[in-house]
């Protein structure tokens, strides 16, 4: 007993400075928790601000948050005298090796990054990337969801999306149509465009302005093609394209105007 009391009296500045980092060290990591709580929190207001998908804000403030713990860790190992250096250089290393392993995915999370910065769309718009066009669901950390018009789920990889180009269909309020209408060479070109043009006017959906363009396009092999482009809005692009190519094909039959189409002539020598 009596040389235990020997040995804490001959070391009491040691245990007491022990102690100390002990305790500064339980609070570097109390704290630091706690920080990297506020931390984000704030990181998460900001992008919800920003109107980001609720996976990609929930995923940023999650690996600040888990950031910010590892560095809390390493500083309160520090403070009990632990070797960080070492420690460092091992998560160093084998952040090196995951990282060699997962070249893919860390490139579409950099693309994906890059895409939640640039915002060349977001969820709810109507997109074309990749060789795939489709409704944007979210827009994930390495990749981007798309439901198509056929409501087939399609996963894209973030890289692949950002390696080619980006066709956003509902980024501009309006969109023009373009159709291609043949007709034969005998029709009268007047008539025929007064045809489409009293078409155009009939559809409440198209708008005045820009001004619809009817105006001949090409003389074909077989035909005379006129371009047809009227301005809609966005969401009546495909309703009013629809209607159009219908009225059209009415509007020619009844005023008489032939639509040529393909066939062959064959004579046999009786």
């Amino acid at each position: 007993m009596g040389d235990s009391m020997d040995w804490v009296g001959d070391n009491q500045d040691l245990i007491i400075s022990y102690s100390m980092n002990i305790i500064f060290a339980i609070a570097t990591l109390v704290i630091g928790l706690m920080l990297a709580r506020v931390i984000a929190g704030g990181f998460r207001k900001v992008l919800t601000k920003k109107q980001l998908d609720s996976t990609i804000v929930d995923f940023i403030s999650s690996m600040v948050r888990y950031v910010v713990i590892a560095f809390v860790v390493i500083a309160a190992l520090s403070k009990i005298g632990v070797e960080t250096t070492s420690f460092v250089a091992i998560i160093g290393a084998a952040g090196l090796a995951i990282g060699l392993a997962l070249q893919g995915s860390l490139s579409n999370f950099a693309s994906g990054v890059l895409i939640i910065a640039l915002r060349p769309f977001k969820a709810g718009e109507y997109i074309e990337a990749a060789g795939t066009a489709g409704v944007v669901e979210s827009v994930q950390i390495f990749s981007t969801t798309l439901t198509t018009a056929d409501n087939k789920y399609v996963v894209v990889p973030n890289s692949s999306i950002l390696g080619g180009n980006i066709v956003n269909y509902s980024r501009k309020p309006t969109r023009r149509i373009d159709l291609m209408i043949g007709v034969s060479y005998s029709a009268d070109l007047a008539k025929t465009k007064a045809v489409l043009e009293a078409v155009i006017a009939a559809n409440e959906k198209v708008l005045p302005t820009p001004a619809p363009q009817v105006a001949v396009a090409e003389l074909a092999d077989s035909s005379v093609n006129l371009v047809v482009r009227p301005w809609v809005n966005g969401g009546d692009y495909w309703p009013v394209r629809f209607e159009l190519m219908e009225a059209i094909k009415n509007g020619l039959d009844e005023a008489g105007i032939e639509i040529p189409f393909p066939q062959m002539d064959i004579h046999t020598d009786k």
